[in-house]
């Protein structure tokens, strides 16, 4: 089995992937790692990878094209397509059910994200499925990148493995976050958000709200059990259940 790692950082996988059962499992070509810089796709003289997030925020995010093309230039090397993961604590959470499925698979991409996360656009275009290894926070996608290829080449005819628990903690808000964009304005026929570039910062925050409750709605009901709603909040689960049901046509 194949993996694809897309990363800015592929430097942090040289110790992981050089020891131990992984070290063995390459050297007998039982799987076959290869990292990918995402700066050697990027199209200016700096290696811009990162613009600030349209509508305004704390934090960068990553750029579609450089992704993208990353992404295009690993597919066309290989002899079969593969399917592409973003790691994302948005994502199903990683189980072993989900560990065997994916075994079965001749090759995986797995894109790691960075800051604030990907531009949407990523998503909506290459990602087949995004995981998460469970509900806290990292600084970025290595290491959950490694716990996957770690977890599914276990499993592989050939390599020695064992089968892990893990704990689980709760997001510090609650909530899933709502999706990010940033620089260009359309990418491969997707538009940004009219209200991100509205300036209108009272309706940016409420749309972001509304997207956020509907993917932790539509995603991981079960954050929302526990969670105390603002007068707001409840305002727009109210709407969000209205439009999935087809009663609100905007």
């Amino acid at each position: 089995m194949f993996f694809d790692i897309l990363t800015l950082f592929p430097k942090m996988f040289v110790g992981p992937f050089s020891e131990s059962i992984l070290k063995r499992a390459r050297e007998k070509d039982l799987i076959d790692i290869k990292t990918v810089n995402i700066r050697d796709f990027a199209e200016d003289k700096h290696s811009t990878t990162d613009e600030p997030p349209y509508g305004g925020g704390a934090g960068m995010v990553m750029k579609a094209e450089p992704i993208f093309k990353a992404w295009q230039n690993t597919q066309n090397k290989r002899e079969h397509k593969s399917k592409t993961i973003l790691m994302s604590p948005q994502g199903k959470e990683l189980s072993q059910d989900l560990v065997k499925d994916l075994s079965k698979e001749k090759g995986l991409t797995i894109i790691c994200g960075r800051y604030e996360g990907v531009d949407e656009r990523v998503r909506e275009t290459i990602v087949d499925q995004e995981i998460s290894i469970g509900d806290y926070v990292l600084t970025g996608g290595e290491l959950p990148a490694m716990v996957l290829v770690d977890s599914i080449s276990r499993l592989l005819t050939g390599v020695l493995g064992d089968e892990d628990s893990s704990k689980n903690d709760s997001f510090y808000n609650g909530l899933l976050e709502h999706p990010h964009y940033t620089r260009p304005r359309e990418f491969n026929g997707l538009k940004v958000p009219d209200v991100l570039l509205s300036g209108n910062h009272q309706l940016i925050e409420r749309w972001r709200k509304k997207e956020s409750l509907k993917r932790t709605f539509l995603r991981r009901k079960d954050l929302l059990e526990d969670k105390k709603f603002s007068d707001q909040e409840i305002e727009l689960l109210k709407e969000i259940k209205l439009e999935l049901k087809g009663e609100v046509n905007e």
